[in-house]
């Protein structure tokens, strides 16, 4: 929850300060890539923290990272300097690192049967802080202005504030070390996990992994990347058709309400029916979506909702079930590496994603990016189904 509420906060406003700060929308939108590429790029010797350490140096890492990029995307605010936020935003992008990692924490421990349902909880609970975040911007703003510093400052130290507290509660609560403690109980030698975290740079990992296991993060990847795409262009096609910033903001609010908060159902579903249905079902309604939100007009802003909803739900359901998936598939002694290469992969695909839907809408349409967004998630839809149903032979 206070993860989420630092990350929300700072890329509600890191775009506007940006593109404010440089004078030019592009660097804003080079922002939140930025913020993107460090969750990315941190996850990797998080994973190696985690598979030497556990899982609680791995996120104090991740969420001190994003505490001191927090702190200098606040000290470029002040000075008026955009190269250093741009600089900032890439630490600070070790929160989402952290943010993503905690929901494998809650897997170490977990019943097999139970497995998905313990990390859709985690990954519910940043609903909460998903939404708190930007509604707390304003009046970090406004007690910034009262403290004679620039808005923009404001909400970066709240940023600071909530990671700080995120680290706090993590050093002092998880105790003990859920990774750890699951080693002890399967009695696996320590030094079976010494070379985990290389096997990641070396791209051992991959060659490594079983089908399921494939399966499970190039579904993720599939499932983040055309989410990505598919949001970012959307305030964009909004704006064309004459949508108010307000409007806008409601149908991304009913995204992100798809992303979050229906996770503690993908994850019941992921436990009853299966990982793999449930990543075929994450792929069924990315299609969906991009059907729906791909042939709306520019100012039809409910069929937009509808279609950026579903796109919500898709995510949820592949993050969850492909998250699942890829855990009970690979040995506890390779976990960390591997959970941390899908982070990695998941991140640089919304990364490429984000650039990509820009540059299908620039050269075409809104409606051809929905067009590449459906038969991207398409293939993912079908290898599910034919790989469940030899499963279930």
């Amino acid at each position: 929850m206070l993860g989420g509420a630092g990350m929300a906060t700072g890329v509600a406003i890191s775009t506007l300060i940006a593109a404010s700060l440089s004078g030019s929308e592009a660097v804003g939108g080079i922002a939140q890539t930025c913020a993107v590429l460090g969750a990315g790029v941190l996850a990797v010797p998080m994973a190696r923290l985690a598979a030497r350490r556990g899982r609680r140096p791995a996120l104090l890492l991740g969420y001190g990272t994003g505490m001191v990029g927090a702190a200098l995307a606040a000290v470029a605010v002040a000075l008026g300097s955009w190269p250093l936020l741009l600089a900032a935003l890439v630490l600070f992008g070790g929160g989402s690192t952290a943010n993503l990692a905690a929901r494998y924490a809650a897997t170490d421990l977990a019943e097999p049967t139970r497995r998905a349902r313990a990390l859709s909880a985690v990954v519910w609970c940043t609903t909460i802080g998903a939404v708190a975040g930007p509604n707390l911007a304003d009046p970090a703003s406004q007690l910034a202005t009262a403290l004679g510093v620039p808005a923009g400052v404001g909400p970066f130290l709240l940023g600071v504030v909530a990671f700080g507290l995120a680290a706090l509660g993590i050093a002092v609560g998880l105790r003990p070390d859920p990774l750890v403690l699951a080693r002890t109980m399967e009695a696996e030698p320590a030094a079976s996990t010494s070379g985990s975290g290389g096997q990641v740079e070396r791209g051992g990992v991959w060659r490594m992994l079983s089908g399921s296991a494939r399966l499970g993060m190039v579904g993720i990847m599939v499932c983040h990347t055309t989410m990505v795409g598919l949001m970012s262009m959307t305030p964009v096609h909004m704006g064309h058709g004459g949508a108010s910033l307000r409007i806008v903001g409601v149908v991304i609010s009913l995204h992100i309400a798809g992303m979050y908060a229906a996770s503690p159902l993908f994850g019941w579903l992921a436990d009853r029916l299966g990982r793999v249905w449930v990543l075929a079902l994450g792929a069924a309604l990315t299609v969906a979506s991009a059907g729906i939100a791909g042939m709306a007009p520019a100012h039809d802003a409910p069929q937009l909702a509808v279609g950026l909803v579903l796109l919500g739900l898709g995510w949820s359901a592949g993050l969850v079930a492909g998250s699942a998936l890829l855990t009970e598939s690979v040995p506890l002694a390779r976990r960390p590496a591997v959970q941390g290469l899908s982070d990695l992969v998941m991140n640089v695909g919304g990364a490429v994603g984000g650039l990509a839907a820009g540059v299908l809408v620039t050269a075409a349409s809104y409606a051809v990016l929905g067009l590449v967004v459906g038969f991207v998630a398409l293939p993912l839809l079908v290898v599910c189904v034919a790989h469940a149903a030899r499963r279930a032979e």
